[in-house]
């Protein structure tokens, strides 16, 4: 988590630093540095969303096999346990 956390702020210190060295000079530059500005937060957003989702299915995963060896362990135990 702390990794996250350290990545993100490098980040942001990177791309979204307000002492940026491109300075617009115009509204078309200015136009551009805020779309480019944005498409790096979307895709920085995107990325870590398929992070997060990536992970809530190996949870997932995991907690399936633990049910199932935990149902598996009261068999052989000869535990009869509520059935869902």
């Amino acid at each position: 988590m702390s990794e996250l956390k350290s990545e993100i702020d490098s980040d942001i210190e990177q791309n979204y630093s307000i002492n940026s060295t491109t300075d617009p000079k115009n509204m078309q530059e200015l136009t551009i540095y805020v779309q480019n500005l944005l498409q790096n937060v979307q895709d920085k957003f995107q990325t870590m969303s398929d992070q997060i989702i990536t992970r809530i299915d190996e949870m997932g995963n995991r907690i399936d096999d633990l049910e199932k060896s935990i149902a598996d362990l009261m068999t052989q135990a000869g535990v009869e346990g509520a059935e869902k």
